[in-house]
């Protein structure tokens, strides 16, 4: 969507909400503390009911298609499932990417999965605003595809600009191949958007903070929001609690959680305060 007389608009969205009870009680405090505007609820979460019950303004779905188990019957998603661990969904993403590029998943079946985790969400009592999916898959056309029409089944009236601007992606330091890898994927952000205005489904001008991720301290979101320009835009972010049940969970980002939380405690608030940005979340759209 486009800037409002040069404004700043900002979503800070959390992804992996109902991983555990720790990154559910971060969520949670970072919404009371103004830090947080929204946050993605992951449908397979071990803590999904948690979550549920402990939602903020803005909740979408996080759509999970690599890692964990699918919530609908297997029989019905079966190019989506680990050859390897029977019931469970890929746990390498650069395994499902290859199979998708090879077109050994099915676009329907995807579409099932979607449908079945936003509609998980809704039966809680959920209102749902948006959409993304884990790790980003919706980035490639065919699971954009997929997930659009998902949505559109299901009333989702917004969906993540998964693509990270150049601007951004220079602010963070270090993280070479992760930058390389976001601006090689930006090779699909026409496609996607093409695919978005037929669905009539609502986004930002992009994500920022994605080549941050696992980096996301105090002074890389100061950059950001030093430099961050006139525009629409979310902030993708992951923050939680170190704690024992993250212990039990598959996932490479640990301390940097904690690192997250107090970066956005620190930096959101004042930053709101200071009237250079205004917050939102997808509703606004």
């Amino acid at each position: 969507m486009p800037s409002i007389n040069g404004a700043v608009r900002l979503i800070i969205n959390a992804d992996d909400f109902g991983l555990t009870e720790g990154v559910n009680r971060a969520v949670s405090e970072l919404y009371a503390a103004g830090a947080l505007t929204s946050a993605t609820l992951m449908a397979n979460g071990q803590a999904f009911t948690d979550a549920a019950s402990s939602i903020g303004p803005g909740v979408g779905c996080h759509i999970v298609l690599v890692d964990g188990t699918p919530v609908s019957p297997i029989e019905q998603i079966p190019s989506l499932l680990d050859a390897g661990h029977k019931g469970n969904l890929r746990n390498s993403l650069a395994g499902f990417v290859t199979d998708l590029q090879r077109g050994k998943i099915c676009e329907r079946e995807i579409e099932i999965e979607a449908t079945a985790q936003i509609r998980r969400l809704q039966s809680t009592g959920v209102r749902v605003t948006h959409i993304d999916t884990h790790k980003h898959t919706h980035l490639f056309p065919r699971v954009a595809r997929a997930i659009m029409r998902a949505a559109i089944t299901c009333g989702i009236p917004a969906i993540r600009n998964p693509f990270e601007q150049a601007w951004s992606a220079r602010l963070t330091r270090g993280a070479i191949v992760r930058k390389l890898e976001v601006a090689a994927l930006r090779h699909f952000q026409q496609s996607f958007q093409q695919v978005r205005r037929a669905a009539n489904l609502r986004t930002t001008d992009g994500s920022i903070g994605v080549s941050a991720t696992g980096k996301l301290n105090t002074a890389a979101l100061q950059r950001l929001i030093d430099n961050i320009p006139p525009g629409t835009w979310e902030l993708v972010c992951h923050p939680g609690y170190n704690d024992k049940s993250l212990d039990q969970i598959r996932t490479r980002l640990r301390s940097t959680r904690d690192i997250e939380r107090e970066a956005l405690l620190q930096l959101i608030p004042a930053a709101a305060r200071s009237g250079n940005i205004q917050l939102i979340n997808f509703a606004d759209l």
